[in-house]
């Protein structure tokens, strides 16, 4: 598949948003209490917290709820140690995976990453083994609805902006992670966007097919299934059917 998405096409959906929101917003809490421990509870001089908070909203995760996840954060709850973790490893037809995890206990995460990997047919590796396989990105997505393509270029590349692609209904606008933040500050003002975060983007893909795509996802959705595990990226290109599902 020629022009494929790297937003759109590569990260795995899983189609059972109203069944997932909890699990969604657990995620997002956890990612909530890093940046305030990391940069304090104040968005205005914490861009990693703004940045989270932008994806929550995306999420539809209520006001309420992300207010109660900085205010226990910044001490005002029980407050878990909370630490980031990394794996790599590799899925069926040498589909390369990162799994970045979010826990308060190390050992059961890892054990749930491992029996994910490995009882569909992947196995983990080292740390680095796949990682020079991706390229750190900041995305930016907005909804393409009623917006003229060359406008939102030419703010983009005003406001720092690596590139922008039009994919799926969607402009992917392309950052270094450092400028990240300047440009959704520059951005959000005038569009609505559907996210932002700092993202691994494959530089090459590859194509499972039969059974391997099949084990494959179920290797996603083992993995979309734990609470620790926060964003999980490949370079397999997934059918479309199957990711609009």
């Amino acid at each position: 598949m020629s022009g494929h998405s790297k937003w759109a096409n590569i990260k795995h959906k899983k189609g059972k948003a109203d069944a997932a929101r909890g699990k969604i917003f657990t995620k997002i809490g956890r990612e909530i209490a890093i940046a305030v421990r990391d940069g304090g509870p104040d968005p205005v001089s914490n861009g990693k917290l703004r940045d989270v908070i932008a994806k929550a909203k995306a999420n539809n995760m209520p006001n309420d709820n992300i207010q109660r996840s900085i205010k226990k954060a910044a001490g005002e709850g029980d407050g878990a140690n909370y630490v980031e973790i990394s794996y790599e490893g590799y899925g069926p037809a040498g589909t390369a995976i990162i799994v970045e995890c979010i826990t308060d206990n190390r050992n059961r995460t890892a054990s749930d990453v491992r029996h994910a990997f490995e009882k569909f047919g992947g196995s983990l590796g080292a740390t680095g083994c796949v990682g020079w396989m991706f390229d750190r990105r900041g995305m930016i997505i907005i909804d393409q609805e009623g917006l003229d393509e060359d406008e939102v270029m030419m703010d983009a590349l005003d406001a720092g902006a690596m590139d922008m692609q039009a994919e799926g209904g969607v402009f992917e606008v392309i950052t270094e992670p450092n400028d990240l933040d300047k440009v959704r500050q520059a951005l959000e003002g005038k569009y609505t966007l559907v996210s932002a975060q700092v993202e691994n983007v494959p530089q090459n893909t590859v194509a499972p097919q039969g059974e391997d795509l099949e084990n494959l996802y179920k290797i996603l959705e083992l993995l979309d299934d734990s609470d620790d595990v926060n964003e999980v990226y490949h370079n397999a290109e997934l059918p479309e059917e199957e990711e609009e599902e």
